[in-house]
């Protein structure tokens, strides 16, 4: 299947759950529809950063929440390995004796709360990661390629949805609706992030991580979207003095 026809098929899946929720499109849907695409049990998603602390934001059942809570607390795991590698991390059972060995803690504790298998892929946009998408099956389970393609399209597009979320004093995204942004426009929506955070690094000399905390602490502090904070560093609208405040930029003139 080719890869504008999955992302299209994952779309429709997702926009159908939050039909049901009577809501605009969250990561929670995209959570609910990977539970009901893929032969797993449930689903979690947690905010990680290398700047800020690391939170759960929704999981599908109990089982599911527990292994998030359980990554972030010990600080291992599969999604934590996740983010830090930056690839998927795919344990199709976590009873394997190089696993108890890796996550010696993790591994019992997942086990203990009923989970057998465990699926953790980065959500990522360029070198910009904000979190992670866990999958869990409760017996030993293995994604074939079509599943693991469906995966990572559930996971992509978790990607743009939470980073068009509105951000809390937390860094957070908060409980409110997401925008209304048209699928179509998250292509470019993407690109303009991926573009705006790289012009930061290059004017400010910061990692591409402090740059997109500084796109989202502006677009926190003015009640803005953060694709239209993008939209202003790209055309050179918005510019970030290196002794400012994120929160206090200069509007070009």
């Amino acid at each position: 299947m080719g890869s504008d026809s999955r992302s299209a098929r994952i779309r429709v899946l997702v926009a159908e759950q939050a039909a049901r929720r009577g809501t605009r499109i969250g990561v929670v849907d995209v959570c609910t529809a990977a539970v009901a695409a893929l032969p797993v049990g449930g689903a979690g998603l947690s905010a990680m950063s290398r700047t800020a602390a690391s939170h759960p934001l929704c999981s599908t059942d109990d089982i599911s929440a527990r292994l998030e809570e359980l990554q972030l607390t010990l600080g291992e795991g599969p999604c934590v390995e996740a983010f830090a590698r930056g690839s998927a991390v795919l344990t199709p059972d976590l009873l394997t004796v190089e696993l108890q060995d890796h996550w010696a803690v993790f591994a019992d504790a997942a086990l203990e709360a009923g989970a057998r298998a465990v699926f953790s892929l980065p959500l990522q946009m360029g070198a910009i990661s904000p979190g992670v998408l866990d999958l869990y099956a409760e017996v030993p389970t293995v994604l074939d390629t079509e599943e693991l393609a469906d995966a990572l399209a559930f996971a992509d597009l978790a990607t743009l949805l939470l980073l068009d979320a509105r951000i809390d004093a937390t860094g957070a995204p908060t409980d409110g609706p997401v925008p209304d942004r048209g699928f179509e426009d998250l292509g470019a929506y993407r690109a303009e992030i991926d573009q705006a955070s790289g012009m930061l690094t290059v004017q400010l000399g910061v990692g591409i991580d402090e740059a997109f905390v500084l796109l989202r602490a502006h677009a926190y502090a003015r009640g803005r979207r953060l694709a239209d904070v993008a939209a202003d560093v790209v055309a050179r609208r918005l510019r970030f003095p290196p002794d400012a405040e994120p929160e206090q930029p200069e509007e070009a003139t």
